[in-house]
């Protein structure tokens, strides 16, 4: 049975000029992310972005490493995320990167729910953790 973490998170998008010689459709990002809650810590991550010529209908891709603490464990882990918007619905999956914990995190695996409500960002992280750590 997995555990549940919840929290709010504050995050930065900052956009990476492209190359003006070789014009693409596909944006890139940075992130930074400052986790609060039941996981207290930092993401850094980079994201690819497309838009479409109708209205509401996108897709990103990102990747990003979370350090920080949950249930009393420290370390890091890197999460996947995978997101389509299709005129306007969105459908959004952000799972932990197998193999990718740190420290006490090693064997962490899980799925990150983002929630964007009133302009704020929250999550509900439903993750397991091996008991030998």
């Amino acid at each position: 049975m997995p555990s549940h973490a919840k929290g709010t998170f504050d995050v930065k998008v900052t956009p990476v000029p492209g190359d003006a010689s070789s014009p693409s459709p596909v944006a890139r990002m940075t992130l930074t992310k400052t986790l609060h809650g039941d996981l207290e810590g930092t993401g850094v991550g980079e994201m690819l972005a497309a838009n479409t010529s109708v209205e509401g209908s996108a897709a990103y891709v990102a990747i990003e490493r979370i350090t920080g603490t949950i249930g009393g464990r420290s370390g890091s882990f890197m999460l996947q995320h995978t997101g389509t918007m299709t005129r306007g619905a969105p459908h959004l999956v952000v799972t932990v990167v197998p193999d990718s914990g740190t420290g006490d995190l090693v064997g962490l695996t899980g799925t990150f729910d983002i929630i964007i409500a009133g302009g704020k960002h929250s999550y509900d992280f439903a993750y397991s953790l091996p008991l030998d750590h």
